[in-house]
C-alpha cells in the first residue's frame, strides 16, 4: 500500500536522493507494520535510521500491560513499578505496547517472587542494572553504529546494514552479560564478610571500617565552556579507562560521577597507593589533559545498590574538593592506618570542611621518593 509520505510531513527538508532514500525507508517500515504515527515520532526524534534494528531487537508489539499481568499473575502495578525502576517508559495498561521480550522479561520476575525475593528488593536490583545497562545500551549503539557508518551512505541503505550489524551482535549480548554478572557475583560472595552478630540476628550486613576516595578533574567546568562537547566526553571516557586499568582488588571503582571517580577499599593502604597511582596517571597525559585532586577518608560506611553511604564518604567528597592539583589530600586516620610503606606525609593544616563542625586536620600523600611536595 502506498502512502503520502510528503503529505504526512515526513519527507521536509529533503531532495534528490537523499527524499529517495527516506521515502523506500519510510515505504518499507510502513509495509512492515510501522504505523504513521511512530514514523513521525521517530523522524521527529531523529531516529528514523535507527527503527528498524530497535523493531528486530524489541519485537513487534503483541500485549497489553494487562494481558502481561494476566498471564503471569503478577499485578499490574507492580509490573508498571519494574518498568519505572528500569527507565523505561511505562504505557497506558490498555495499550499494545509489550512485546514477546516483555512477557519473557515479566515471567523472569515471577520466578523470582515465586523463589522468595521481596518485591522491594527485586526494584532495588531492577535500579541498579536499569542503571548500569542504559548506559551500556548507549555504548553498543555508538559502537555498532560506528561498523557500519560510511560517508555519503543513503539513509534506506545505512538502516539495513545497522539492522544486520545490530542482529549478528545481539545474541552475543545476553551470554556476555550474564558472564559478566557471575563473575562479579562470585567475588562479591568470595569478599563479603558476616559478623557473627549479623548472623545470629539474621540480618544484612551492617558498616564496615573502609577507606573512601573521590578524585576529580580540575577545572572541568571551565573545560566545557571552552571544548565542544564530543570532546568533553571523550576526557570524562578517559579518566574512566584510567582509573579501570589502575584499580584492581581489594579496590573497587563504585562508580564514575561527570568529572570524577569513587573508590572504596577495605585495605586502606591499597586505596592510598591506587589513588596516587591514578593521579600519575593523569599527569602522565600530558598538558592536553587536566591534572586530578584526590581525598581521602575512612571510617565506618554501609553498602547497600552496589553505593557506599557514611561518614567517610561525606568526608572524602569534602576533602577532595580542598586539593592542590595533582596531589592527594587524606585523614589522620588515612595516614595512621597507612603507615609509611613507600610513602611520605606533609601537614596541610586544619581544614575547615562544608557539613563538618570542627576543623579536620589533613596531610598531601605523596611517594616517598618524590620531590614535590603536591
Amino acid at each position: 500500500m502506498s502512502v503520502d509520505f510528503a503529505a504526512a510531513g515526513l519527507l521536509d527538508g529533503l531532495q534528490g536522493e537523499a527524499r529517495a532514500a527516506r521515502e523506500r525507508l519510510l515505504q518499507r517500515l510502513y509495509d512492515a507494520g510501522v504505523t504513521l504515527d511512530e514514523l513521525r515520532a521517530a523522524v521527529a526524534e531523529d531516529r528514523l535510521v535507527l527503527l528498524p534494528a530497535e523493531r528486530l531487537i524489541g519485537g513487534e508489539p503483541r500485549y497489553t500491560g494487562l494481558e502481561i499481568a494476566e498471564k503471569t499473575g503478577l499485578e499490574p502495578e507492580f509490573l508498571q513499578a519494574l518498568r519505572k525502576a528500569n527507565g523505561l517508559p511505562v504505557p497506558p495498561p490498555d495499550a499494545v505496547a509489550y512485546t514477546e521480550g516483555d512477557l519473557e522479561s515479566a515471567w523472569t520476575a515471577r520466578t523470582f517472587r515465586d523463589a522468595g525475593v521481596k518485591p522491594e528488593d527485586m526494584l532495588a536490583i531492577t535500579r541498579v542494572l536499569g542503571r548500569g545497562l542504559a548506559q551500556a545500551a548507549e555504548l553498543m549503539r555508538t559502537v555498532t553504529l560506528d561498523l557500519v557508518l560510511e560517508p555519503g551512505a543513503p539513509e534506506d541503505e545505512l538502516a539495513l546494514r545497522y539492522a544486520d550489524a545490530a542482529a549478528r551482535l545481539e545474541p552475543l549480548t545476553a551470554p556476555m552479560l550474564g558472564q559478566m554478572v557471575n563473575l562479579h557475583l562470585r567475588h562479591v560472595v568470595s569478599t563479603e564478610v558476616l559478623s557473627a552478630a549479623e548472623r545470629e540476628a539474621g540480618r544484612l550486613p551492617g558498616a564496615r571500617d573502609v577507606a573512601v576516595g573521590f578524585a576529580d578533574l580540575v577545572g572541568f567546568t571551565r573545560i566545557g565552556e571552552e571544548v565542544p562537547p564530543d570532546e568533553l566526553g571523550r576526557v570524562a571516557d578517559r579518566l574512566e579507562t584510567l582509573a579501570a586499568e589502575r584499580i584492581a582488588p581489594p579496590v573497587r571503582l563504585v562508580k564514575t560521577i561527570g568529572d570524577a571517580v569513587m573508590l572504596v577499599s577495605p585495605d586502606t593502604p591499597a586505596l592510598v597507593h591506587a589513588t596516587l597511582s591514578l593521579v600519575e596517571a593523569a599527569d602522565g597525559e600530558g598538558e592536553d589533559f587536566p591534572q586530578l585532586r584526590a581525598g581521602l577518608a575512612r571510617g565506618p560506611a554501609l553498602s547497600r545498590a552496589g553505593d557506599w553511604y557514611g561518614q567517610p564518604v561525606n568526608l572524602a567528597s569534602r576533602i577532595t574538593a580542598r586539593a592542590r592539583p595533582g596531589s592527594v589530600l587524606v585523614t589522620e586516620e588515612v595516614r595512621d592506618a597507612t603507615g609509611q610503606d613507600g610513602l611520605a606525609y606533609s601537614y596541610a593544616g586544619d581544614k575547615r570542611l562544608k557539613g563538618v563542625r570542627e576543623p579536620v586536620p589533613l596531610f598531601r600523600v605523596r611517594r616517598a621518593d618524590s620531590t614535590s611536595e603536591g
